[in-house]
């Protein structure tokens, strides 16, 4: 990548396979950070749950020219992470890793059941300690990369009913953290991006009709301009590296 000054070295951003964790339909944030990769020539490997939704992605992005491959699996467990690694390694070189997986169920607290809480801890907190464990080793290997995680508001704040989102999404948060201080100097960039409001998506618009009227014109987050996010990342030239960055609709109170 040029800089424009003569006095900066040129870096180029590591390039090879991305690996996706928690991808599912196509109008969702995982879909949309693979479909930003794709559009730059990255081989893409989509990896989650749902055997159905992950071939209809791959589908249209291999329609549209992409190298997409899918992985069925569940990111709780080391076993389908470690291969959901492989699978990318062996598509290219591993360069950039994210971890996009994890729900929500909001409830009031007292209602909060100890397999709701735990559920959470594992999608979201164990999910992305057993990504970072299965990609780093390739990354350093590989001379570097990137390893994202998507965080949200709940990263930074708990709110009523929240409990076992917040407390889940604020160890990926300090995960994050962690990683990047002790490999940020091997040049692995790890990077924690919060989504700080309504993602116009699939899985929202799906249990909340009537939101996105509600909202007005971007009032919610689109999915490929988060995804344009993620890929600025990874393109940052490494003497000025993003640990954190926050994304939220023009509109959004915070």
């Amino acid at each position: 990548m040029r800089t424009g000054r003569s006095d900066i070295p040129d870096f180029e951003p590591r390039k090879g396979s991305v690996l996706i964790s928690g991808v599912g339909a196509s109008q969702g944030l995982g879909a949309g950070i693979a479909r930003r990769f794709c559009r730059e020539g990255f081989p893409v490997v989509l990896a989650g749950r749902s055997a159905d939704k992950l071939n209809a992605t791959a589908k249209e992005l291999k329609d549209a020219g992409a190298n997409a491959v899918v992985a069925v699996g569940d990111s709780t467990l080391a076993a389908d992470v470690q291969r959901f690694v492989d699978m990318a390694q062996t598509l290219a070189p591993l360069a950039v890793a994210v971890h996009n997986a994890g729900g929500n169920e909001p409830a009031p607290f007292l209602k909060v059941s100890e397999e709701r809480f735990t559920r959470h801890w594992r999608e979201h907190a164990l999910g992305g300690f057993l990504l970072a464990q299965a990609a780093i080793p390739k990354l350093l290997e590989n001379g570097g990369g990137s390893l994202f995680f998507t965080g949200a508001s709940g990263s930074l704040r708990g709110k009523a009913n929240f409990a076992p989102f917040a407390a889940a999404k604020a160890a990926v948060r300090n995960l994050a953290q962690s990683i990047a201080r002790e490999y940020g100097p091997q040049n692995i960039h790890v990077g924690h991006i919060v989504i700080d409001g309504a993602i116009d998506g699939d899985r929202l618009n799906s249990r909340l009709p009537d939101l996105k009227d509600q909202r007005g014109p971007d009032g919610m987050l689109d999915v490929d301009a988060i995804a344009d996010a993620y890929w600025a990342m990874h393109v940052q030239h490494r003497s000025a590296w993003t640990l954190e960055l926050d994304l939220r609709p023009w509109a959004e109170t915070f």
